[in-house]
């Protein structure tokens, strides 16, 4: 079997690299001088009862005042940290904090973790309606939430009734995330092979969050329910199981049951969302010509690339950056709150994951040079050919790279677009190319200083 472990000795560097001071990996740094006496006096008393008067009179200039135009909280339980469980609030505060990072650097989003403990609570109902409770409260500080890392099924309750009650987006990127950047790079393998979403058989192993989502934006996109055959660790979802909740149920096929080695007979896609090792090589090679594997399990895939190219598959994705056609929830979200944010919109509809589905899809083809095609080259000097003459949609090359900086501004842009067309912006916004070069500029601030 393939070496299965990360190319570099990530668990041993990563601890030094969190406790180095200052320990975690933020801080809060003023974004006004605070040099002398006066500017004390404006930004704190006596200056600042101004402003809060202003507000108090006029709502709305809040927006005017104060960050929380830019102003995202990332929010977790720690009931399913990674691939790590029920860990504890504790224990998923590294992760809020790295994904906090992630939206200032590649996207200028001021992002805070924030872990929250429930233990004290044995009900599920109560738990739930407290989760609820305490996330409501923290509504005038934000323009956005991003939930993270809760386990299913109380995530797709907790998602739905916040995002209902609140007037900011509420996100689950564990389902979204995920399920946008996995149509975007299914778009065009598809495209690769010839295949279409209309004719194509797909097999989902995983029926969490993230898989029930991938269910559900597959259909969106022209699959058909009848082709989309899920399987949990008991098997294929059957109408005839009584073990099934509500969204399982969705996807739930009539007939007899069947193991995924079963199912997976002729199929033309697999999507993983579950477990390092779930699909065996000589599963695939049960799968029809040109097969097309997305095995997102982390740190390791339900399959390992060589070993699913060596049994017939055309084209392999996974979540690891050690290799082609990376799966990156970071390609989705960053852009996706920037247009978010700048559109001021009150939830993330169908179609603004459709349009950053489309924009992330997009960018392959899009020719790179200059810094964009330096900072690539150096990110990924194994694979530098792809960003040369040959550049463009190919069986390595599905996805656009983590560390092209257009795909922030580009995501940004039509999820504004589509915002602001199905009348959830607050703010609009009437050069969208202008919009683009503008957070192109913004993303650069970053990666230049």
């Amino acid at each position: 079997m393939a070496d299965q472990t990360p190319k570099d000795d990530f668990f041993t560097a990563t601890l030094p690299y969190h406790a180095q001071s200052p320990a975690g990996k933020i801080q809060i740094t003023p974004s006004k001088p605070l040099n002398n006496k006066r500017d004390l006096s404006l930004a704190y008393t006596p200056g600042v009862g101004a402003v809060c008067k202003e507000i108090a009179a006029h709502p709305d200039d809040v927006w005017k005042y104060t960050n929380r135009g830019n102003t995202v909280a990332v929010i977790s339980d720690g009931t399913a940290i990674l691939g790590l469980g029920n860990i504890g609030p504790e224990a998923g505060i590294p992760v809020m904090e790295g994904k906090s990072v992630l939206f200032k650097k590649f996207a200028d989003i001021d992002a805070y973790p924030i872990c929250m403990s429930f233990k004290h609570i044995t009900d599920p109902k109560e738990r739930m309606e407290a989760f609820i409770t305490a996330v409501r409260v923290l509504e005038p500080n934000l323009c956005g939430i991003n939930l993270e890392d809760i386990k299913a099924p109380e995530c797709f309750e907790l998602q739905e009734r916040l995002d209902e009650m609140m007037d900011i987006a509420v996100f689950h990127d564990d389902q979204f995330g995920t399920a946008i950047v996995m149509s975007a790079g299914l778009i065009n393998a598809l495209k690769v092979v010839g295949k279409k979403f209309e004719s194509a058989k797909f097999v989902m192993n995983g029926a969490g969050a993230a898989g029930i989502a991938c269910a559900k934006l597959l259909v969106t996109f022209g699959a058909k329910k009848e082709n989309i055959f899920v399987c949990d660790t008991k098997g294929l979802i059957i109408d005839s199981r009584t073990d099934l909740n509500t969204q399982k149920k969705e996807f739930a096929q009539t007939g007899a049951a069947q193991t995924l080695d079963d199912v997976i007979a002729g199929a033309d896609v697999f999507i993983g969302v579950s477990a390092a090792g779930a699909l065996k090589a000589e599963s695939v090679k049960k799968m029809n010509k040109d097969a097309i594997i997305f095995a997102m399990a982390n740190p390791v895939p339900e399959i390992m690339p060589d070993e699913a190219l060596k049994a017939g598959a055309r084209i392999v994705a996974t979540g690891r950056s050690d290799f082609a056609n990376q799966v990156n929830n970071v390609l989705g979200y960053p852009g996706i709150f920037r247009g978010v944010l700048d559109t001021r919109a009150s939830t993330v509809n169908l179609e603004m994951k459709m349009a950053a589905v489309q924009a992330i899809a997009s960018l392959v083809n899009d020719p790179v040079d200059g810094f964009i095609k330096g900072l690539l080259e150096s990110a990924y000097p194994e694979e530098k050919e792809l960003f040369g003459e040959k550049y463009g949609l190919s069986d390595r090359y599905v996805l656009p790279k983590i560390f092209d900086l257009r795909v922030v501004p580009r995501v940004a842009r039509m999820v504004a677009e589509a915002a602001i067309r199905t009348g959830v912006a607050r703010v609009k916004i009437e050069d969208l190319e202008a919009y683009e070069k503008s957070v192109f500029e913004r993303v650069m601030k970053n990666w230049k200083e």
